[in-house]
């Protein structure tokens, strides 16, 4: 029985690796996931149905399971049915965090019966390691991913304590020094490692507290990496291999994820973690900030009129699209505009949004040709050969202070050049900062003219306005 499970194990992984290979790619994206979920329904059931103990008894509790299983996947699945696009970086920061909880679980209960059973003493280093890298990890995962989520429901306002990078330097070091102590042996009272619990939550907490909201993408990535490694801890606890390798697969892919989102804004991890990125000095920085020049507004009628007659055109969705649930106005634009003979692409920031690959979803959402989404490095030469560029609600990611100014806190980020565009029309509601906190030098350039208003109505307006001119 033990060999059939540890095959369905080593189906089950496949799938996962496969799933992971599948997510690199927007047109088979969805198959990935169906494919990576299949093998973990696959591993779950085998597990409950012929996993054995070394004395050759079956799990049991059986109505506690599918009971937990049950009610688990209504509540998934409501919660995953009824979140809007917007709040999707939301919902994965939420469900991060209940899997670094599930992981810090499993070390807790592991080291209850340790303790329980006199087996304390006597555990291997091995054991004891892996027991207290999961508690930390998985808890700092947990308490940093539900800051995370209010921060991102906008319910929790940025917060730095003085001197609070060495207040959470000396709580890192007080952690790793405690566990270090109990492992060796040095700490035999068992009630410090609930004080490292309460450490690592403040850790957690503390954390992520301070980092500007223009960072938070690389904060999901990087606490989702700490998610996968703290469940790896669990696969090694109990000789669990598929739940090893998942956890190894979900650390690597949010470290890489980590690294490659880094690069894209030119800023090193430490820098993103310690630096405060779009926090209070950006937005102090944004209050003093001049530029040469004045706000041109465009109506709609103009606005059309260039479009229409473009012979190319190409659009930078941002998070403003995304608020205003407009990705199915401007998929009509862009077949409407077509229709005219217009080349219509998508220039996608890797950092446009509140998380990765936000803006890749949310215009697939509305069917959206996959080739037409065309990453930075490729896009960026096609800007000088274009007619028209259309800003919907992004802010940052089309800032020349980038390149031009050194003080400002996104400099050396890679930009999308649209100013090299023969025309740019910014979409935005008003003229306020966008997620870095500072303001915009486009929206003051010669070529640039403003569209206020509400994305999905503007848009509306737009379409309506090019299917007049026939």
């Amino acid at each position: 029985m033990q060999n059939i499970l540890q095959i369905i194990y080593l189906i089950s992984s496949v799938t996962f690796i496969l799933g992971l290979k599948f997510l690199g790619n927007p047109a088979t994206a969805r198959k990935g996931n169906l494919i990576a979920a299949g093998g973990m329904i696959l591993a779950i059931f085998a597990t409950i149905f012929l996993y054995t103990t070394e004395t050759g008894e079956h799990l049991g509790n059986l109505g506690f399971i599918f009971g937990g299983l049950i009610i688990g996947t209504i509540i998934g699945w409501m919660i995953a049915k009824k979140v809007k696009m917007t709040a999707m970086p939301q919902m994965v920061s939420f469900f991060n965090g209940m899997g670094g909880a599930c992981a810090a679980l499993i070390s807790m209960i592991e080291f209850r019966h340790l303790v329980s059973s006199g087996h304390y003493e006597t555990a291997s280093a091995g054991t004891l390691i892996t027991i207290f890298a999961g508690l930390v990890i998985g808890t700092v995962s947990f308490s940093g991913s539900i800051i995370a989520y209010g921060k991102l429901e906008e319910k929790i306002k940025d917060f730095s304590l003085p001197a609070g990078q060495f207040i959470n330097i000396g709580l890192l070091i007080s952690l790793l020094g405690l566990s270090a102590l109990m492992i060796s042996g040095n700490i035999e009272n068992t009630s410090v490692f609930y004080i490292i619990l309460v450490l690592s939550v403040l850790y957690g907490v503390l954390f992520v507290f301070p980092i500007g909201g223009a960072d938070m993408p690389v904060v999901i990535s990087l606490l989702n990496s700490f998610t996968g490694v703290a469940a790896a801890c669990g696969g090694f606890l109990y000789s669990n291999n598929v739940m090893l390798i998942g956890g190894i697969l979900v650390g690597s892919a949010g470290t890489l994820l980590t690294v490659v989102m880094c690069k894209s804004m030119n800023r090193s991890l430490t820098n993103v973690l310690i630096g405060n990125f779009g926090g209070s000095n950006a937005t102090a920085a944004a209050t003093s900030t001049t530029f040469v020049g004045s706000i041109k507004e465009v109506t709609k009628s103009d606005a059309a009129i260039m479009m229409k007659y473009a012979k190319k055109v190409i659009i930078v969705p941002g998070y403003g699209l995304a608020v205003a649930q407009a990705q199915h106005v401007v998929h009509e634009l862009e077949e409407l505009l077509e229709k005219n003979d217009v080349t219509v692409k998508y220039a996608i920031h890797p950092v446009a949004g509140r998380m990765p690959g936000h803006m890749n979803v949310l215009l697939a959402e509305s069917n959206v040709s996959y080739d037409k989404l065309v990453e930075m490095e490729e896009v960026n030469p096609e800007f000088a050969t274009t007619d028209v560029v259309l800003v919907i609600g992004a802010n940052d990611v089309v800032n020349p202070a980038a390149k031009t100014d050194p003080s400002s806190p996104i400099y050396g980020m890679p930009i999308l050049d649209v100013e090299n565009a023969a025309t740019v029309i910014v979409m935005k509601r008003s003229m306020k900062a966008g997620y870095a906190g500072i303001e915009n030098e486009l929206f003051y350039k010669p070529k640039t003219s403003m569209l206020f208003g509400d994305a999905k109505k503007s848009l509306s307006e737009l379409v309506s306005e090019i299917k007049s001119l026939g």
